[in-house]
């Protein structure tokens, strides 16, 4: 039996059997070839930024990754480069998501929130992932990259077919998505040169015309990763945390009475329930040892952020949300120079998504405790959160 098995049902526990049992274990990763898995704390951390461990798919031993294969157009981005091409790139694209460049975004950011809040009305049931989770890191994504509003839907289905296709979508589902999004960053590259505006897709091309800077490739790969990222992780993050608050009332409690606590209680929901359980995959270069397991080169590791967030050698009494805890050092946007770009975004969406849930509806509950979580080992999120609630009073 694998010893990872029933690890999208009860992820976990089967983390905690895990750590408790050795530090690296030999699984079938999620393409189902061999790998390792690396799940405690500092363990986890150190092979985070350890250069040895390359993302580059070349250093994969022939035979061994699969993985899911994109087209060329697609695949040359961050989450396949080591340096110096991911240095460069990392670079070109970073000043999209400063600090300073953030705090700007944050009022049209509740603004979106706000307005998706109003259709919901008064008082009712809902699902808030499709009604609020979701909607609102597409809107703001796609506003940074100039993508128009009548294609948004168009890619809120093409990026979950990707991560969480369902059941019963064939084989050819994902592929179809992928030819779907490159013939459309296609046009809308095309357009953005022939007509620059004020966004993110328009800098990045007058980047690589004015000094060949980005490759084509890299380019609409980068598109591709801001877009698909951007929306995934977050839409991921903003349903976990409202249903951590819901299943944990004093804590709810606690953070009504004082909303200024929001920016800190953030980085437990993304201790508590990050929005992946496994990190991007790595491989080698040389042999290398993680606690005390020798790795040849050239094979598959995947890393747990998740598993190493739960660690109770890093974090007291892990498995219980605490808005109070020191969360200094959790790993769920990773570690290291690949360390989350979005990162400040994806952290004030969903302060600000909360936020703005919580002053809207005092009497907030889960309508459904059958919860269905989306079958992936790639994005940690419900496929629906159902809630009742009802507005506040306007003394």
């Amino acid at each position: 039996m694998d010893p990872a098995d029933g690890l999208l049902d009860h992820p976990y526990d089967v983390y905690r059997r895990l750590r408790e049992t050795a530090p690296v274990h030999r699984i079938a990763g999620p393409d189902g070839t061999p790998a390792w898995l690396v799940t405690r704390y500092d363990d986890v951390r150190a092979a985070l930024a350890d250069p040895r461990l390359s993302l580059d798919k070349r250093h994969a031993t022939a035979g061994t990754y699969k993985g899911f294969s994109l087209p060329s157009a697609l695949d040359a981005n961050l989450l396949n480069m080591d340096p110096p091409d991911h240095t460069r790139v990392r670079r070109l694209v970073g000043r999209a998501f400063t600090t300073r460049r953030v705090e700007q975004l944050r009022t049209p950011i509740r603004r979106t929130a706000d307005r998706l809040l109003d259709a919901l009305g008064p008082h009712g049931t809902a699902d808030l992932i499709a009604a609020y989770a979701a909607p609102l890191p597409i809107t703001v994504i796609c506003d940074l990259l100039g993508i128009p509003d009548e294609h948004r839907f168009d890619f809120r289905i093409w990026t979950d077919t990707l991560v969480a296709p369902a059941p019963d979508a064939g084989p050819e589902a994902a592929k179809e998505a992928v030819v779907a999004m490159l013939g459309y960053f296609t046009r809308l590259l095309a357009d953005k040169r022939s007509e620059p505006a004020d966004d993110l897709l328009s800098d990045l091309i007058a980047v690589r015309e004015e000094g060949d800077r980005l490759s084509e490739d890299e380019l609409m790969s980068l598109a591709f990763l801001i877009l698909f990222a951007g929306y995934e992780n977050t839409v991921q993050l903003i349903g976990n945390a409202i249903l951590a608050l819901l299943q944990h009332p004093d804590q709810l409690v606690a953070l009504r009475e004082d909303l200024t606590r929001l920016t800190a209680a953030v980085q437990e929901f993304l201790r508590y329930e990050g929005p992946a359980l496994l990190a991007i995959r790595r491989f080698p270069v040389a042999d290398v040892t993680i606690g005390g397991v020798t790795i040849p080169a050239g094979e598959t590791v995947w890393v747990s952020p998740s598993a190493a967030d739960r660690d109770p050698a890093r974090f007291p009494h892990p498995d219980r949300l605490d808005l109070a805890r020191d969360t200094s050092g959790h790993l769920a946007l990773g570690h290291g120079i690949h360390y989350c770009l979005g990162a400040p975004l994806a952290r004030a969406e969903t302060e600000i998504a909360v936020a703005a849930l919580l002053e809207r509806f005092p009497e907030l509950a889960l309508a459904d405790e059958d919860l269905r979580w989306r079958r992936s080992l790639r994005g940690r999120g419900l496929v629906e959160l159902q809630v009742t609630y009802t507005e506040g009073r306007h003394d």
